[in-house]
């Protein structure tokens, strides 16, 4: 049951992150030409990024709308529901007709497109993470919990995937015209081999627990926020300098290789995939690294390494010199890894077994408005500003340099869970 478990945790985010990164790829390639023609592209972009932004400011209402019922009912319950509504959300969008058709109610059936897909995050990730964490031999949780985590790079090859074969399969025109659709409207398909999984995995041990003992926990999110509210303040900054890196080097790239730099957009998407495939790779090392050392030290490790790297990135991504642009794309995902791979664990590990699912999705989620969200707009306005990339590269440092505060501050419980 644990390895179904597993599987049902790393497909389901997998599913639910290549719907919400698709979103993010096509903002900032498509969207601003085909739902805000009338703007000159700097104006059009950030409008297209605040479409994308409505994800973010939803993730949180959905992290208490199903933290709240994930620590009354049941986590697998949830895990279903997620699933259904992002893949209605997904597909709404693929159909949304262009400003051409009908003028600006387009971006505003876009906007609610995105916002159920924000709910619908929102709840997904904490489910997926304490399903396999609560199924998991303590000693090996961080490991465990890394296989939630590595939804997210899978869901960008995915999205970054079928967006270059459209790419590829069609000129120009036809690409802008339906050719972009194709992959939300594919969703479908996925999210049917993820019910598949997830009907057929067991409750939570933990969940059951606490149902046997009378523990269940009438209004969690309330009791989270009297009880734990420095933790889930401070999850929501642990995550600062991991979250706003993640987004300007897969989505913000986009635009700043193709409008700064004069990239192709193929090229850029084929070195964002490659980076999603290395990370792939990194987050259950440093998932299983943070079992063997514990979670405050790799922490610390990708926060000081964030710190510095921005510099290292910008300077040959400005290079235009094409071997150093494919090397700092490709090095950017896994090494917010070492923030990234161990995460899981340790926010989960924050808190109590019965508002477990309350307190780590408020406090995972909250930093999307802080920290993810805003990310790609900040950038965009920073280089438009100063027409340098070194603000934005001081923007990602310090937001490691927060980070890296929280895991000092936040109490190291490496190998334990409340399991009573």
């Amino acid at each position: 049951m644990l390895v179904r478990v597993v599987a049902a945790s790393a497909i389901g985010t997998t599913i639910e992150w290549y719907d919400f990164f698709l979103y993010g790829v096509v903002a900032a390639l498509v969207f601003p030409k085909l739902f805000f023609p009338g703007s000159d592209p700097f104006v059009a972009t950030l409008l297209s990024f605040s479409t994308f932004f409505v994800g973010f400011v939803a993730r949180p209402i959905g992290a208490a709308i199903f933290g709240h019922y994930g620590d009354r009912i049941g986590r697998k319950t949830l895990l279903i529901t997620t699933m259904v509504m992002m893949g209605v959300s997904t597909m709404g969008i693929g159909l949304v007709p262009s400003y051409a058709s009908i003028g600006i109610w387009g971006a505003v059936l876009l906007t609610l497109g995105r916002l159920l897909q924000g709910i619908s995050v929102g709840g997904e990730w904490s489910g997926s993470v304490l399903m396999a964490g609560e199924w998991a031999d303590p000693k090996r949780r961080g490991f465990t919990t890394s296989f939630a985590q590595i939804g997210a790079p899978v869901g960008m090859v995915l999205a970054n995937g079928t967006l270059a074969l459209m790419t590829l399969l069609l000129n120009e025109k036809d690409f802008l015209s339906w050719g972009w659709r194709v992959p939300f409207l594919l969703s479908f398909i996925l999210i049917m081999v993820g019910l598949w999984i997830r009907i057929g995995v067991l409750e939570s041990p933990v969940f059951q627990n606490l149902k046997l003992q009378g523990r269940v926990v009438k209004t969690p999110v309330i009791e989270v926020l009297r009880h734990h509210w420095r933790e889930v303040v401070l999850t929501a900054l642990l995550r600062t300098g991991q979250h706003v890196p993640f987004y300007i080097f897969t989505t913000y790239i986009l635009v700043y290789g193709t409008q700064a730099l004069g990239m192709a957009r193929s090229q850029i998407l084929n070195l964002v995939m490659i980076q999603s495939i290395l990370s792939m790779l990194t987050i259950p090392v440093m998932g299983y690294l943070s079992d063997r050392y514990g979670r405050r030290k790799i922490l610390a490790m990708g926060c000081i390494a964030m710190m510095v790297w921005p510099f290292f990135y910008f300077g040959m991504v400005d290079s235009k010199v094409i071997g150093l642009v494919a090397l700092a794309v490709i090095l950017g995902l896994p090494i917010q890894d070492l923030q990234y791979g161990p995460q899981a664990a340790f926010i989960s590990e924050s808190f109590p077994g019965s508002v477990r699912y309350s307190g780590s999705a408020l406090g995972y989620q909250l930093a999307s408005i802080t920290a993810g969200g805003p990310a790609p707009i900040v950038a965009a306005i920073l280089y438009e500003h100063f027409h340098s990339s070194m603000p934005i590269a001081i923007y990602i440092s310090i937001s490691a340099a927060i980070s890296l505060i929280c895991v000092w501050v936040l109490q190291d419980k490496t190998g334990t869970l409340d399991h009573k």
